[in-house]
């Protein structure tokens, strides 16, 4: 598959979704604004590259948490070696797992330890409003973590007063249920889930048990709004190759993350505060043989306490953003040590507008202290100009860095040592897009580039030599983003298109030692299709393509679908997931399942 012919294909896609949408009434839509920014904007109005996942999107998915969700977006890399998302790792353009950030209402959830706890603050889908992926460079509006960008799921507001149940069974014993309630009072709501999902594993020791608690609640609504949020997941799930060798097959983990989080938006004038406290846990007990243990055993217990005072001023010179963030963080291990770590950060950037309000410039700064890495700074700009009310071009340029996770510094095993000596790493990172909305249609193009060093890796010298973390390797990462979409009727009944496309291409610099653990292994080629539609009033359908090709040359293809039928307050649906029986793996040879059913039943009582 060539660049050429990929581009040619949806350029044609695009004159024919442009040509169709002439012919539909114009609809005025609701503009979401992008809360994971100080400066509130537009999705439309950014000079980022963003995208949405809104609640329709997830409706229509096929996807039963948030793992398998954000999959469906190219650029996204989500590998998993499990299923119902126990464990996946979040990758944006070719960065690393520990170089992207998940926040959760805009509050920063990052693991200290290491990014493959990332997602296991992924909430579920039952109770998320949408989800913001910001791609690109991101340190200068949310710290080191945005590496290569952030991922915002920003949770449900309950507004009317609820209760549903709902159950799910299929393929390898899967047995899903769920209770989501809400109520809304005088002065203040209140939204509540708690769910349960299990499964005997689609191979031998892939068995899961996961449970999910959640709490959402605003108080004082009529005056000042306090809103509080809480959030517990417990993970206990086979891990048959997923760490160490494929041949390592009794592995065994069980994950606990919480999160609680306070906050309030205050408005007086021209100006905007928002202030919140948070307190996030995670932790992670890891058996090499499920039986035995009293054998090799990992336990590690992060903490993270945090504050946060974000807020904007709207002047006639434009919008100054501005927000102060600080955080402890600590870690009990029995393999890592205890360690404890204070960082605090300063931002601050200003939207200029002109040319009549078409041409829009935000500089901005990141100023961030560590403990033990002491300051750093990530400069960057946008820049944005609006040729007419569709289109907009763009282009943004940035300087990020990562320091170092305690695994990458203090992890031992019999074969690999940590590095205490490690820098932080570092990059400067240039985008130019390009973004068009008209009525139902929206389609956005991006060109992207990203000058990488001080990676860290785990070299060796000698075969026998235990693998070390360093700081050896430098990459350059290039490509682009493509995203189209395409809303219309067929009758009077509702049809959506979606495509999106991402090119990656990592040239990597010579590693100055004879052994390597670590390979580039980006999706080269990301293709992700949906079309969603209704032709019978109360059923809708749903069939998801996604074409992989990575760096080192193996691709697959898998296709999802599902079809949901809703009679009053009742719901039927029947998800089927890779139906071609694809055989692939997406992260440590760890086989994905072949196709796969499951069927579900929704009640909502009003």
């Amino acid at each position: 598959m060539t660049v050429t012919k990929i581009l040619s294909a949806l350029t044609i896609l695009s004159s024919t979704f442009a040509f169709a949408q002439e012919a539909m009434p114009e609809e005025a839509l609701d503009e979401v604004i992008i809360t994971s920014s100080r400066i509130e904007l537009p999705f439309s109005k950014n000079s980022r590259s963003i995208n949405i996942i809104t609640a329709e999107d997830i409706k229509a998915s096929a996807a039963t948490n948030v793992a398998d969700l954000l999959q469906q977006v190219a650029g996204v890399d989500i590998r998993r070696r499990g299923t119902a998302g126990m464990q996946a790792d979040l990758y944006i353009r070719g960065g690393s797992f520990d170089q992207t950030l998940l926040l959760i209402d805009g509050i920063k959830v990052e693991d200290s330890q290491t990014g493959h706890h990332t997602l296991n603050m992924a909430l579920p889908i039952d109770v998320i409003e949408r989800i913001e992926i910001i791609s690109g460079p991101a340190a200068r509006v949310f710290g080191q973590n945005a590496f290569t960008g952030a991922v915002n799921i920003v949770t449900k507001r309950q507004t009317a007063d609820l209760l549903s149940v709902e159950t799910q069974a299929g393929s390898f014993h899967t047995l899903n249920g769920a209770i989501t309630g809400g109520v809304n009072l005088k002065d203040s709501n209140h939204l509540v889930h708690v769910s349960r999902n299990t499964s005997e594993g689609y191979r031998h020791n892939t068995d899961y048990d996961n449970q999910n608690y959640f709490l959402k609640s605003t108080f004082n609504k009529s005056k000042l709004p306090i809103n509080v949020i809480a959030s517990m997941s417990e993970r206990k799930f086979g891990a048959n190759g997923f760490y160490a060798t494929p041949s390592a097959t009794e592995q065994y983990e069980e994950t606990q993350t919480s999160l609680i989080g306070v906050s309030t938006k205050i408005k007086k004038d021209s100006w905007i505060f928002k202030p919140q406290v948070y307190w996030r846990r995670n932790q992670d007990m890891y058996l090499y043989t499920r039986d035995q243990p009293t054998g090799y055993r990992n336990l590690h217990i992060t903490n993270k306490v945090g504050t946060e005072l974000n807020g904007s001023y709207t002047s006639d010179l434009g919008i100054t953003g501005f927000g102060v963030d600080l955080s402890k963080t600590y870690i009990v291990s029995n393999n890592l040590g205890d360690h404890n770590r204070f960082m605090s950060s300063m931002f601050l950037e200003h939207q200029f507008k002109l040319l009549n309000d078409k041409l829009d410039i935000t500089p901005g700064v990141a100023v961030t202290y560590f403990s033990d890495f002491k300051w750093h700074a990530f400069p960057g700009v946008d820049l944005g100009y609006e040729i007419n009310s569709n289109f907009k071009v763009y282009g943004n340029i940035g300087y990020t860095y990562r320091i170092p996770t305690y695994t990458d510094l203090y992890y031992s095993d019999p074969t690999t040592l940590g590095n205490e000596n490690l820098d932080p790493e570092e990059a400067i990172a240039e985008e130019l897009g390009i973004k068009y909305n008209h009525q139902n249609f929206s389609a956005s193009l991006a060109l992207f580039n990203r000058d990488s060093k001080n990676l860290i890796d785990y070299t060796k010298t000698n075969e026998d030599d235990l693998w070390e973390a360093s700081n050896i390797r430098e990459l350059n990462t290039k490509g682009l983003d493509a995203y189209l979409n395409y809303d219309f009727e067929i009758g009077a009944n509702p049809q959506t298109i979606n495509v999106s496309y991402t090119y990656i291409n990592d040239e990597v610099q010579d590693v100055n030692a004879d052994y390597s653990r670590y390979s580039i292994n980006s999706l080269k080629h990301h293709i992700v299709g949906r079309y969603s539609s209704e032709f019978i009033k109360n059923v809708s359908q749903s069939i998801i393509y996604k074409y992989a090709e990575r760096t080192a040359g193996d691709s697959y293809t898998v296709v999802d679908a599902s079809v949901n039928y809703t009679l009053k307050t009742l719901e039927f649906s029947v998800i089927a997931n890779n139906i071609f029986n694809e055989e692939y793996t997406e992260a440590n040879l760890v086989p994905m399942p072949k196709g796969n059913l499951i069927f579900g039943l929704k009640y909502t009582f009003r």
